[in-house]
């Protein structure tokens, strides 16, 4: 698939499918439009969440199958290594996160919902866009990540975080121009009713943007690592793959039927690859040293290999930087994702 697409481009230059960052000024504000009110979730409820019996680590058992399970992993686990590791993780995903906000064409004066926020970098670019007399609300399910979108934040921007699952939570009423997301809408049990839930927080002719991923087979940053390891841990049947997880957005056709379903008009998506720059280091091995630890520590890999011995992860280790060895790089390597940018309209009427 080609990077090229019908909307403007993410700042930086993507060819041959290579991404080169640009720095970008963030803007400053001097007024916030009055917070919106959501309920968060409690402790209690993690805690009842985590009780539940963990099925069998393996190869194909990546998949947090409920909305109980993520916002315990999410509260547990998976929150506290991305937060460890999340200037390394926004710097992946930015060229994406930017593909979606061009997309949506945020102005200056529009309120934006943000889906799935994690640490906030897509929600202080979309304020960035909207400016003082508009206003961003970014939801995430993990304490820890909006914690560290909190602290991030600049004074003075309009921009709020709560903790709350946006498929289900209290949302005000028809207040908002633009659904948005990086990453962030395809973990929901029920995806459908959880987009005409969010729906009715948008105004009329509201637009949807986001940014999902395509199959597993696309993404050889994923696909690398989980062949080199299945000689290695525990093989099952294979997940369902419209189950909740990154990879549950992968079909077009899916995707289209979500969204009619849940109310949505005019949907379209638009194919968006890029390869990024993966790990970093002084030397190549220093670089494929870093790539391997972090895709043992998080991600779908992660999770495939919770609870496993350290033999196995040892062996699971060699087995992924050998996977890694011949990809392009120097002081990083560059490894393939492959996306869609997503648009939607919520009816005028």
């Amino acid at each position: 698939m080609s990077s090229k697409s019908s909307f403007p481009g993410p700042p930086g230059d993507i060819e041959c499918g290579m991404v080169r960052p640009v720095n970008t000024a963030m803007a400053t504000f001097s007024s916030m439009p009055k917070p919106y009110s959501l309920p968060v979730l409690s402790a209690h409820r993690w805690t009842i969440f985590r009780a539940r019996p963990k099925p069998t680590p393996s190869i194909h058992n990546t998949e947090l199958i409920t909305m109980a399970d993520q916002v315990a992993d999410w509260n547990g686990p998976s929150g506290e290594r991305w937060v460890a590791n999340q200037a390394q993780l926004d710097a992946m995903a930015a060229v994406f996160g930017q593909a979606a906000i061009e997309a949506a064409a945020p102005a200056t004066g529009e309120r934006v919902l943000d889906i799935g926020c994690g640490a906030g970098a897509s929600s202080l670019a979309l304020a960035a866009r909207v400016g003082a007399g508009g206003h961003v609300l970014g939801v995430d399910i993990s304490e820890a990540l909006i914690g560290r979108a909190r602290a991030l934040a600049p004074q003075d921007i309009p921009v709020q975080f709560r903790v709350a699952d946006a498929g289900s939570a209290e949302l005000p009423e028809g207040a908002f121009d633009i659904l948005f997301s990086r990453f962030g809408v395809m973990f929901f049990d029920d995806p459908t009713a959880a987009f005409a839930h969010m729906r009715r927080a948008l105004k009329p002719g509201a637009r949807v943007a986001f940014v999902c991923w395509r199959g597993i087979a696309e993404n050889d940053w994923v696909r690398l690592p989980m062949d080199a390891i299945k000689g290695i841990v525990p093989l099952t049947a294979p997940p369902d793959p419209e189950a909740p997880g990154p990879f549950s957005f992968g079909d077009r056709g899916r995707v289209k039927r979500i969204l009619t379903a849940a109310g949505f008009t005019d949907t379209a998506l638009a194919p968006f690859d890029a390869s990024i720059p993966f790990g970093e280091g002084a030397t190549r091995d220093a670089a494929i040293d870093e790539a391997v630890r972090m895709t043992l520590e998080v991600g779908p890999l992660s999770r495939a290999l919770v609870d496993q011995p350290d033999d196995i992860r040892a062996r699971a280790s060699v087995a992924v930087r050998a996977a890694f060895a011949d990809l392009p790089g120097e002081r990083s390597l560059m490894i393939g994702r492959a996306t869609w940018i997503v648009t939607a309209r919520n009816p005028a009427s």
